[in-house]
């Protein structure tokens, strides 16, 4: 199963695919992230954020997206997906950031940066 993720706007940027270890893809197939029970670690294994309850939230607590049904606004048609690439082997996972308060505020940073600060 693969579950879209939408930025502030309604825009679908990203997806994550259960079938592939909950790693997240671009739009254009390359994985960059993955989600591991809650939390959300860049392929280079830093720990970015997390994921609870359908919304993305930063190391600050801000919100980044969301699945369709939490996204504040109305979300837009989901173009057809790139062919995934092969992933590249993770790497050792980095210390975990101390959970923040979830604020209901969103970041200012894009969803799709935030994803892909720390792939391969």
């Amino acid at each position: 199963m693969e579950i879209t993720l939408f930025n502030k706007t309604g825009q679908p940027v990203v997806y994550f695919s259960a079938e592939h270890e909950n790693s997240i893809f671009t739009w254009d197939g390359h994985a960059v992230a993955y989600i591991e029970d809650e939390l959300i670690y860049g392929w280079r294994g830093k720990h970015i954020g997390w994921y609870f309850n359908g919304v993305v939230y930063d190391v600050f607590g801000y919100k980044l997206g969301s699945v369709k049904d939490k996204c504040p606004c109305p979300t837009l048609e989901e173009e057809v997906k790139g062919t995934k690439y092969p992933r590249y082997i993770r790497y050792t996972k980095y210390a975990i950031q101390l959970k923040p308060i979830h604020r209901r505020t969103y970041s200012n940073e894009e969803l799709i940066d935030f994803i892909t600060q720390n792939k391969v």
